[in-house]
């Protein structure tokens, strides 16, 4: 049963291999290494009865998330820290060892450390559209490619349709609004975790982002951008 304050793991995951960028979650963004922000606006955002945690393989990232002022118990085992093993496959792992030693939880948080122009605003937004009946709430930004008005498909005989609807609409702003997924926040429900990974999630609710604060740090290209962003938005001149 949800409490009305329910009990909430902080997660942030935050493997030690990285094709895209090396060592990207210990890198620093500015002077601090992405994890150890992500795991401050965690510790910001939670509440004295929550545990803000780091999933993590290595060492190195679990010292930084200790020099926050947090515990980590326990390290995510290698088969799960794989470029092919998922996140869901970590959220269950902490889960799991964390049910080992008493402690459950009635929610998860999850924050990726490549998000670092998500604020403590829009954690606690996210917070507050969640409810127990939801599988989740995950943060948005509208989807540069619209399948109502600039997204098409090849039909059989090789040429190009709409790929959703009649093609009637001349302006991006009439067509239906649709969200990509930015990987800033996840606000998920346990039990709904229990049953299967999110893909199989049905009732989730989006919070939006502008997509200004939207950059997810994957490629040395992104880093550029973020950096770039970063000066002009911090800027005293």
């Amino acid at each position: 049963m949800i409490t009305d304050n329910p009990s909430t793991l902080w997660l942030i995951p935050a493997r030690g291999g990285s094709k895209g960028i090396p060592d990207k979650n210990i890198r620093p963004f500015h002077g601090e290494p992405l994890v150890a922000r992500a795991v401050k606006q965690a510790i910001e955002c939670a509440k004295d009865k929550d545990t803000v945690f780091v999933s993590t393989d290595s060492e190195s990232i679990k010292k930084i998330a200790e020099d926050c002022g947090i515990q980590i118990p326990f390290l995510r085992p290698e088969e799960l820290a794989t470029d092919t093993a998922s996140t869901y496959s970590a959220i269950m792992h902490a889960l799991e060892e964390f049910k080992k030693g008493g402690k459950e939880f009635e929610r998860v948080v999850l924050l990726q450390p490549t998000s670092p122009f998500r604020t403590s605003g829009d954690i606690l937004g996210a917070l507050e559209l969640w409810n127990p009946e939801t599988d989740m709430v995950v943060s948005v930004c509208e989807a540069r490619t619209n399948p109502y008005y600039n997204a098409f498909e090849e039909d059989s005989e090789g040429f190009l349709k709409i790929s959703k609807g009649e093609g009637n609409y001349t302006r991006r702003q009439d067509a239906p609004h649709v969200w990509e997924y930015n990987g800033a926040v996840y606000v998920m429900t346990v039990t709904s975790l229990t049953k299967g990974p999110l893909s199989t999630f049905r009732k989730i609710l989006p919070y939006p982002m502008d997509r200004s604060r939207s950059l997810d740090l994957d490629t040395p290209e992104d880093w550029m951008m973020a950096e770039y962003l970063f000066d002009r938005l911090t800027r005293k001149d």
